[in-house]
């Protein structure tokens, strides 16, 4: 029951703005229904390139991180 108020929640917004963003006259139920079948094939894609990359995402990720780290203790650093 908590997935799926979950998914009811995430997918009224992800419905909301990807509507918006692709100029989508749609009523709030059509709505909810494309973010809820966007969060779920989202989902479903993401596993596959996970499972596909593995550990060079890994290592993406972490470059990316670092980098993220990096500029931060450049623009902070007293």
């Amino acid at each position: 029951m908590t997935l799926f108020l979950m998914l009811l929640i995430v997918g009224a917004a992800a419905g909301f703005l990807a509507t918006r963003f692709m100029r989508l006259e749609a009523d709030v139920p059509t709505t909810v229904a494309i973010g809820m079948a966007g969060a779920v094939v989202g989902w479903l894609v993401l596993r596959v390139l996970m499972a596909l990359t593995g550990a060079l995402a890994l290592f993406v990720g972490a470059v990316a991180g670092a980098m993220l780290v990096i500029w931060l203790w450049r623009r902070y650093r007293a």
